[in-house]
């Protein structure tokens, strides 16, 4: 394993655990602890514990438009409540994301930015060029850790451990304590089923993560399987279906863009209709598509190609993402993936794969 890669407060626990450990976004991570499948089927019915503290978190005080924070993402905060959260993204001037991030308003002038784990240094470059002098920033990724508990049974997981969970709405959060240590839970997540996250102390997330564990409900769970739950949701990941030199409206998160408001990128996103949209697909087979596999329609021209694809448990068949022209997203329309030599026949598909999730329960 690479001496470079960062370590979570987790990382003893995870190899003392017996997890398959992997590099991600600069990160040593558990990819799986049993087979995927195994940890897929946990998750789906009952409830999942992930250390996510490889993602990023950022500090900010300062109004919302005065400091400039406003104008850094394409979506809406200054009309925020307190105690909730809204996903969005932060572009370059060219248009392209920089990066997918969920802002919390903690209060009036009170903020706090999640960002990728592989983007944390160029994130923060971004935001201390580009917020005003006004405004206080702080990197706070490595003294922040984060667990996500998720799963259908979730809720009954948490209400064991603090008090008032079950108030949380999605994409709401609150400050609660955890064996006396206090930790800020947002109900929200990756995976399409009912979830929360937990901030908490770096130092303190060990004990934490314990806590959980002995419920015994609750199973460790891999990178490996949260990746195939949110390709089954449809959810975008950083370096497939998100990039700078991709556009949101290239890749489906026009719902998430204010084109009412002023922020960096906004004349070069508006300027025309993308060329390529991104689209979903249903194997005709148990065939697989894999990221860098071309697209091709039914004549077998090249259209596009292959962002994500794994096989999906719940639907029995390979499922895939990939940009493709912006007639071929359409539903219902017959598509094939792999290369000239071999394709494998699929079908276009509304999102998400996976329509039984406990999301919002």
């Amino acid at each position: 394993m690479e001496t470079s890669l960062h370590n979570t407060p987790l990382a003893d626990v995870h190899v003392a655990l017996g997890a398959k450990m992997v590099g991600f976004g600069g990160w040593s991570m558990p990819l799986q602890y049993e087979s995927i499948l195994a940890e897929w089927e946990h998750n789906r019915k009952t409830a999942s514990l992930f250390d996510c503290s490889h993602m990023g978190e950022f500090m900010i005080k300062g109004d919302a438009k005065a400091s400039g924070l406003d104008r850094m993402v394409v979506q809406t905060i200054a009309d925020m409540p307190v105690n909730t959260c809204r996903y969005g993204a932060m572009l370059n001037e060219d248009g392209g994301i920089i990066d997918d991030l969920i802002v919390y308003r903690k209060g009036p002038e009170d903020w706090m930015i999640v960002v990728n784990a592989a983007n944390i240094e160029k994130n923060a470059r971004h935001f201390r060029a580009n917020l005003n002098a006004s405004a206080y920033f702080e990197d706070a990724s490595f003294k922040t850790a984060k667990l996500d508990v998720q799963g259908p049974l979730s809720r009954d997981v948490l209400k064991v451990l603090t008090s008032g969970i079950e108030r949380l709405t999605y994409y709401t959060f609150a400050e609660f304590r955890i064996n006396g240590i206090p930790c800020l839970i947002s109900r929200t997540g990756y995976t399409g089923e009912l979830g929360f996250e937990i901030y908490c102390p770096w130092e303190k997330c060990k004990e934490i993560w314990q806590n959980i564990l002995e419920n015994d409900t609750v199973k460790p769970t891999g990178l490996g399987v949260r990746d195939l739950l949110r390709v089954e949701m449809c959810y975008s990941l950083y370096g497939h279906e998100l990039g700078e030199t991709i556009s949101p409206l290239e890749a489906g998160l026009n719902k998430f863009i204010d084109d009412k408001k002023d922020f960096i990128g906004r004349q070069i996103l508006l300027a025309g209709p993308p060329k390529r949209t991104i689209g979903y697909f249903v194997s005709a087979s148990r065939k697989s598509p894999r990221a860098g596999n071309k697209i091709f329609d039914a004549a077998g021209e090249e259209i596009g190609i292959v962002t994500s694809g794994t096989f999906s448990p719940a639907l029995q068949a390979g499922i895939g993402i990939g940009f493709m022209g912006p007639t071929a997203k359409d539903a219902g329309v017959e598509v094939f993936f792999g290369d000239e030599k071999n394709k494998a026949a699929a079908t276009v598909v509304k999102r998400p794969f996976y329509k039984n999730g406990s999301l919002k329960s």
